[in-house]
């Protein structure tokens, strides 16, 4: 049984929440078409969607304090914002991803939009049914956390010291599989995925593309969702959270598009989080990190990880001025 502070009127308001912001993202984004999105855009997005977030963290701290008290209220709300900030770090090294996968298909700036825009949606299906799943499974084997931790030991440790692998996206198996099973041109067609040609029907790399988006998310979702089950069980945080933070991915991307070489050392934070979500599971028994502390920890590693890329960028900067 999923214990879940989740109410229907708390769950119907994040559904109406998040249908209403898609469609008015959608909307007010697509209304002239394939674009570039600016900069400046991107900036009042993301400050859009976080400061949602957090208003949503605060309508919810503010139901429950009214339901439950404020000792009840005030543990939910730092799970949200713990797991929210968790998915909001673990998802930019998705963003980086898609700017390889974009590089390597040659999708200019103005054909982007669409994939992430189906790319958005296919996450928030795929992520809301590997949630409930995942939630179903840790209810009915709690021993499963124990395996949860030690994927995400072994997958921070392996992000610290994995190469990068930029230009081997187009020897990949699944690749090579599509195209040799998918009848495909080999130039662009606008941003349709699909296009007729003496009356055969056939689909353009951009399909590729969105393929290897939707898979890099359910990639990423396997090290991310694990790690809100260490901050809480409860199916309604995990999800909010999680949504949230991905709501805000597509702004997020056209936001980092330019200075993605300027977080080189990020993944190493990540790798020191996943590193530290992954022993605090599997330590669960025998110590008890509450969730504030774990909150501080994570925003600490991030903090410092922004420090040590910014004194590195400084130390580039100066070598290629001398």
């Amino acid at each position: 049984m999923m214990n879940s502070v989740g109410s229907p009127l708390l769950w119907g308001s994040f559904a109406v929440v998040v249908v209403v912001m898609l469609a008015v993202d959608m909307l007010l984004q697509g209304r002239k078409g394939a674009q570039t999105i600016t900069m400046k855009s991107a900036a009042l997005w993301s400050l859009l969607w976080v400061s949602l977030s957090l208003l949503f963290n605060f309508a919810f701290w503010w139901y429950l304090n009214g339901e439950f008290g404020r000792e009840v209220a005030d543990k939910q709300a730092l799970a949200f914002l713990t797991g929210y900030l968790i998915e909001k770090a673990l998802a930019v090294d998705n963003v980086f991803v898609w700017l390889m996968l974009f590089s390597y298909f040659s999708v200019p700036a103005s054909l982007q939009r669409r994939v992430l825009v189906y790319g958005v949606l296919g996450a928030i299906v795929l992520r809301t049914g590997m949630i409930f799943a995942g939630s179903w499974l840790v209810a009915e084997f709690s021993w499963i956390l124990y395996l949860f931790g030690a994927f995400l030991l072994f997958t921070g440790i392996k992000m610290a010291i994995a190469k990068e692998d930029d230009g081997a996206i187009g020897d990949k198996p699944i690749i090579r599989w599509l195209r040799g099973h998918l009848r495909m041109t080999d130039e662009l067609s606008g941003e349709k995925f699909f296009v007729r040609r003496n009356g055969l029907l056939f689909a353009t790399p951009l399909v590729l593309v969105l393929i290897m988006v939707e898979l890099s998310d359910v990639i990423f979702a396997v090290d991310s969702i694990p790690a809100i089950f260490a901050v809480t069980t409860d199916p309604f945080i995990v999800l909010t959270s999680n949504l949230f933070a991905i709501l805000g991915l597509r702004a997020m991307y056209f936001l980092l598009a330019n200075v993605a070489e300027r977080f080189s050392m990020l993944k190493y934070g990540l790798a020191v989080i996943l590193i530290f979500i992954g022993a605090k599971m599997l330590l669960l028994d025998l110590v008890h990190i509450p969730v504030g502390i774990s909150l501080g920890v994570v925003a600490s590693i991030l903090a410092l990880t922004l420090i040590i890329n910014a004194w590195v960028n400084h130390r580039k900067d100066k070598l290629r001025q001398s």
